[in-house]
Formats: C-alpha cells, structure tokens, sequence
C-alpha cells in the first residue's frame, strides 16, 4: 500500500478551509485547527476506548492523525458530567490559545463545539454518532444528539 502524504494533505486544507467557514472563523485556519484538535481531544478523553476506536475508524487519515496526536491510552479518564465541565476540558486542550479561541464565552465554546459535531457528520455514520451519544452522561448527550440529524 501506497501512502499518498501530498492527497491527506490535499484532503486536510481542504476540510480545514471548510470547518473555518463553516465556525464563521473567516480564513483563519490556524484557530479552526487549534479548535478542531481540542474537541476531538476532549471528546477522546471522556468516551470509552472501545468508543474511540469504532468512531477513528470512520474519520478519513487526516482526522485521525489530529485525533490521535498525543494520545496516552492509559491515562485516567477524567469525570465530565456537564457541558461546562466539558467546555473547561476542551480549553485544557487548547492551552493557552482557548483565551481568544473561544472569546470568555460559555455560548461562544457550545457554539463551536455543537458546530465540529454538525460538521463530522460529513465522515462518521449518524450510527457511530449515536453511539458515542450514548456512552456520554445525561447532561451531555445533546452536545451531539440535536447536531446528529443535520
């Protein structure tokens, strides 16, 4: 097997220019990256492995490159029970960037969040979304379950 770094690389602008538009972050694709990588970092964090697993092999290279970058599989998952909870985990992700990123604003991050998860539906079966839906606490369920139908 052939690996074509120049067409993931191609696909990867190409999403990349795409999220930016679609988060209304203009051409800034730099912020899109960094808001991108947190969620799916966050998202990481917080569902089972088995989950993880089943969802990455539906994102094309590209994506799972992101998802997987500084992964540690054995480090304890942290108890996110809440959408703040998880709007303070995606920030961790984001480091020192999230000040801008997401504007001091708790509706600014649900926004961007509810938005990636809209947008991913372009590559993982509505199925998947279900699933990892379901292995997500009460309170956060809705983060994909109202984005899942678009």
């Amino acid at each position: 097997m052939a690996l074509n770094f120049n067409q993931y690389a191609a696909e990867g602008n190409k999403f990349l220019n795409a999220y930016a538009k679609k988060m209304n972050l203009g051409d800034n694709r730099d912020k899109a990256g960094r808001i991108l990588t947190s969620v799916l970092h966050a998202l990481r964090d917080i569902i089972p492995m088995q989950e993880s697993f089943q969802f990455m092999a539906q994102l094309p290279m590209f994506l799972k490159a992101v998802y997987v970058h500084g992964w540690s599989s054995g480090k304890k998952r942290p108890k996110v029970k809440r959408m703040a909870e998880f709007i303070d985990l995606v920030r961790k992700h984001d480091g020192p960037a999230a000040v801008n990123d997401f504007e001091y604003s708790e509706e600014v991050a649900e926004r961007y969040i509810k938005t990636t998860f809209i947008f991913l539906r372009n590559y993982v079966s509505l199925g998947e979304l279900e699933d990892i839906r379901d292995s997500l606490p009460k309170d956060l369920k809705d983060m994909v379950y109202s984005n899942i139908m678009f």
